[in-house]
C-alpha cells in the first residue's frame, strides 16, 4: 500500500458535477463491468462528502482507516468525509454508488438525514451485510433513484430526496441490527450526541465542559450519563478520538511526528509523544514501525 512522504498532503477529494444532473452536492455512479479512472485512488485519501455502494461484484479489496474489507458480493460499503480511504485496484467492476455532500444534507428538507445510525456511524463500521429480501430492495431503490437522477428539473431535488430518505433509512435499521445500536432512550442519544460533537470539535476542544456546553448541559451531568452508557469516563471518548486520528495520520502518510502533533492540536512534540504512550502503551515513531510491519 502506498503512503504520503511528508512533502505531500493527503488529499481530500471533492465531489464534481457530472453532465447529467449539474448537481455539485449529490451524484450516482455506476460501473457494469466497466473500470473507474481510479490512479488517484489508489494513494491514500479523503473525501469531502458520503459515500454509499452497492457492490455486486468486484474482485480487490479497499481500506477505510487502518481497516482492510475484502470486496464482497452483494453488500454495501459506505463511508464519510472524516474517513482515509485506499482501493488497491480492480480489474472489473459491477456497482453502483451514491455520493452527497454535508451541504446536501444541510438542506431545510434533508437535516434529519443527518441524524440517521449509518450517517453518525458511531459504531465506526463500513460494511453490511444483506439478505436476498434486503438486496432486492435496495436494487428497486436504486433504480428508482437512477430514473429520477437522469431527468433534471424542478422537482427532481425532492424526489432525490424522499428515495435516498427511503434508502438511508432502510440501511440505518440494518446498521443498527448489525452492529447493536439499537437504543433510543435519551441517556443514550445523549451519548450519540457527544461523540458526534467529538468528531467534529476533536481537534479543537479538549474538556469535558466543553463539549457539555456545546450540548446545553452541565459537565456533570455529561460525565454522568457518558460513565453510565458507555462505561468508560467522558475523557476517554475524546482522547481516543484523537488517538484514531493519530494512528490514521502514522499508518498512511510519512508525515513527521511534529507536523501530526500540530495537526492534532498539539502545540508540543514531546506532550504528544506522552499523550499517545499514556493512552496506548507505545510511542508514535512505534506504532508506525509495528503497523508498517505488519501491513506492509
Amino acid at each position: 500500500m502506498q503512503t504520503f512522504n511528508q512533502n505531500q498532503q493527503l488529499p481530500i477529494y471533492t465531489l464534481e458535477a457530472d453532465e447529467i444532473s449539474g448537481n455539485k452536492n449529490f451524484r450516482l455512479y455506476q460501473f457494469e463491468g466497466t473500470l473507474p479512472n481510479q490512479s488517484e485512488l489508489l494513494i491514500p485519501h479523503r473525501k469531502d462528502h458520503y459515500l454509499v455502494v452497492l457492490i455486486r461484484h468486484a474482485d480487490s479489496r479497499q481500506w477505510i482507516d487502518m481497516t482492510p474489507y475484502i470486496l464482497k458480493n452483494n453488500t454495501v460499503y459506505f463511508s464519510g468525509p472524516s474517513h482515509i480511504i485506499v482501493k488497491e485496484g480492480f480489474k472489473q467492476l459491477w456497482s453502483t454508488g451514491i455520493a452527497f455532500t454535508k451541504e446536501f444534507l444541510s438542506l431545510q428538507e434533508n437535516a434529519s438525514l443527518s441524524k440517521l445510525p449509518i450517517i453518525e456511524n458511531l459504531h465506526n463500521g463500513h460494511e453490511l451485510a444483506l439478505t436476498e429480501a434486503d438486496l432486492n430492495f435496495v436494487e428497486d431503490v436504486l433504480a428508482k433513484i437512477n430514473v429520477e437522477y437522469q431527468k433534471p428539473g424542478e422537482w427532481q431535488q425532492r424526489m432525490l430526496t424522499a428515495y435516498l430518505t427511503v434508502l438511508l433509512t432502510y440501511l440505518s435499521r440494518l446498521y443498527t441490527e448489525q452492529f447493536k445500536g439499537g437504543d433510543h432512550s435519551a441517556d443514550k442519544l445523549l451519548l450519540k450526541s457527544f461523540q458526534a460533537k467529538i468528531n467534529e470539535c476533536y481537534r479543537e476542544l479538549r474538556e469535558v465542559g466543553e463539549y457539555a456546553s456545546k450540548l446545553n448541559i452541565s459537565a456533570g451531568h455529561l460525565s454522568e450519563v457518558v460513565k453510565i452508557q458507555s462505561g468508560k469516563p467522558a475523557i476517554k471518548h475524546i482522547h481516543e478520538r484523537l488517538i484514531l486520528e493519530a494512528q490514521r495520520l502514522l499508518f498512511h502518510t510519512q508525515n513527521p511526528l511534529k507536523e501530526i502533533a500540530f495537526d492534532l492540536g498539539f502545540s508540543d512534540t514531546s506532550y504528544f509523544n506522552r499523550f499517545f504512550k499514556r493512552e496506548t502503551g507505545i510511542t508514535p515513531a512505534d506504532y508506525r514501525a509495528s503497523i508498517r510491519e505488519m501491513y506492509h
